[in-house]
């Protein structure tokens, strides 16, 4: 049936903030969209991944009269099972397929899994990166892609000039190895030694690695177990307030695309020091909105935070930057691209109303 605006129809891992799990881009993607008017469908919101796979085929299934575009997010490992399984469905029903791609590890799963990744990729009608690391890796290997960045609602930060930095330092991830939280420790530690004692919280969900575990067991070594707060998943509402506590904000990953909570810290104006990993280098620009230093290294880790907090000129730079190049990522600029896509969707398979 053909109509004025699409029925967008979002697959992929919705678990959020139920589960203490920031709120996934897909989830807040179709919040935003209901927003403007657009009819939604979300699926799944399960946490057990074969309850979510069942949930996902039975609402493709039962709304599939509905549906003029399904928005697939994305990601490695067996979560790339749901891209399988959902575009599979999707050819099927004969709908129009956006993959909307996450994750800093896709580069490296492509690369182990060729043949099932281009099998199930040449099912999109369009495939979305929201980051230039992510574009080019998939460019690299044949796929053609359209480049539209994640998005936050800039008006929920509020912005404070960071010209004279304390050092309250703020990190906000999940708990698992590839995020390293264990830096933070280390960090620290070598931040006492030159004379600066700093406050650390550390926000995010137990991804049950053991890295949570790791982590205190490092601080408690260092002695710097009395500096860190931990501080389980929060509502996505929450974040920030949170955010808004700190001056400084420690990005410690291994392994990264272009993460959101990043975003976050640079809409609130938080000085940024973070590993130069992964999509970090497409997203963050050294000495201008960020400092960036090699993964795994407390020291140089320690000499970006003292930096800052001795250059009053170098921090006041980088936050202001960093609020400038936020603006990026409002909806006002994102809404438009996707809106762009959606159309030449629609009138490619005959469902928009002349």
């Amino acid at each position: 049936m053909k109509r004025d605006r699409p029925c967008l129809c979002f697959i992929g891992s919705m678990a959020g903030d139920e589960s203490g799990n920031s709120l996934p881009m897909g989830r807040v993607m179709a919040a935003l969209f209901k927003q403007e008017g657009f009819e939604v469908i979300v699926a799944s919101c399960k946490v057990n991944r074969l309850l979510r796979l069942l949930d996902i085929a039975r609402t493709l299934y039962l709304e599939r009269s509905k549906i003029d575009i399904l928005i697939i997010q994305v990601y490695s490992g067996l979560s790339f099972v749901i891209a399988d399984v959902a575009s599979w469905m999707g050819r099927v029903l004969k709908l129009p397929i956006i993959f909307h791609v996450h994750g800093g590890n896709i580069p490296s799963f492509i690369d182990r899994h060729p043949a099932w990744v281009g099998r199930v990729m040449k099912r999109a009608s369009r495939i979305v990166a929201p980051s230039h690391y992510l574009a080019n890796s998939l460019l690299q290997h044949g796929f053609v892609i359209a480049l539209i960045p994640n998005v936050i609602e800039l008006s929920r930060y509020a912005f404070v000039h960071r010209r004279k930095p304390v050092s309250r330092l703020v990190w906000l991830r999940a708990f698992h190895d590839v995020y390293n939280p264990s830096l933070a420790a280390g960090v620290l530690s070598l931040l006492n030694g030159l004379g600066i004692h700093a406050d650390l919280v550390m926000i995010g969900p137990d991804k049950r690695d053991g890295s949570l575990g790791r982590l205190m067991d490092a601080a408690e070594r260092q002695g710097v177990s009395q500096q860190i707060r931990i501080i389980p998943g929060i509502p996505n509402e929450q974040v920030p307030e949170y955010l808004a506590r700190g001056d400084i904000f420690l990005n410690t990953t291994n392994i990264d695309n272009t993460p959101v909570s990043v975003i976050e810290a640079m809409a609130c104006g938080l000085c940024i020091v973070s590993t130069n990993v992964g999509g970090i280098p497409y997203l963050l620009e050294d000495e201008t909105d960020a400092l960036l230093v090699p993964p795994n290294d407390p020291s140089l880790m320690a000499g970006a935070v003292q930096r800052i907090l001795m250059e009053p000129a170098l921090a006041g730079r980088l936050s202001e930057n960093a609020r400038r190049k936020a603006g990026q990522f409002d909806w006002s600029v994102i809404f438009p691209e996707w809106v762009r896509l959606f159309e030449q969707l629609m009138n490619a398979h005959g469902r928009l109303e002349a």
